[in-house]
């Protein structure tokens, strides 16, 4: 799931993405992603005039790419709500594993000053407002357990992005970064949201 990286303002997107995501916002500076593009920051600042605004269009393209892989994951599953819940898991797990910049830019929501992360959060809106509706009206068929359809959709996004991103918290219980251990995760994640999402929970 990486930029495609056809045009100086693509590979500036992709090196930006790079960088946020595996080192964070404020840590990375113009000059490092004009040197990882291979142009002068003056070039970079024709693309994007503010550091903000770089920031704003690295996020609206992940943003983007992210709806893309819940989207294709949801079509491919079949029309029952806890194996599509499944399908999401996998296909959130395999973007980290490809693409780990993309989601760790997710984490670094909760990093940032809290104005510019609600403004990028509003990118966010439209997808969460669709996952609600979804649980929403499959709490009302009776096929997902009754619950507040906004906060178990924040609270499901939370805990898969979180524990997709966020290794150094699994190692503190004994958790190692590798394939198997990584499977291992996502079965037992897939199988704690299963059990929450129950109707007969």
């Amino acid at each position: 799931m990486a930029v495609v990286a056809t045009s100086t303002r693509g590979r500036i997107l992709a090196a930006a993405t790079e960088l946020f995501g595996t080192r964070g916002v404020d840590a990375v500076s113009l000059d490092e992603i004009a040197a990882a593009v291979g142009v002068r920051k003056q070039t970079v600042l024709y693309w994007f005039a503010t550091k903000d605004e770089l920031v704003d269009a690295v996020f609206a393209d992940a943003v983007a790419q992210m709806g893309a892989v819940i989207e294709a994951a949801v079509r491919a599953a079949p029309d029952e709500p806890l194996a599509r819940v499944d399908s999401v898991v996998r296909a959130v797990f395999r973007a980290a594993v490809r693409t780990p910049p993309l989601l760790g830019l997710m984490r670094e929501l909760s990093r940032l000053p809290e104005a510019r992360a609600a403004r990028l959060r509003e990118r966010l809106v439209p997808l969460v407002d669709r996952a609600v509706a979804y649980l929403g009206a499959e709490m009302d068929a009776g096929r997902v357990r009754r619950s507040d359809p906004r906060l178990l959709a924040s609270l499901a996004a939370a805990t898969v992005t979180g524990i997709a991103t966020d290794p150094e918290a699994l190692r503190a219980v004994g958790w190692h970064a590798n394939l198997v251990e990584l499977r291992h995760l996502r079965t037992e994640l897939r199988a704690f949201l299963r059990a929450a999402l129950s109707p007969h929970a």
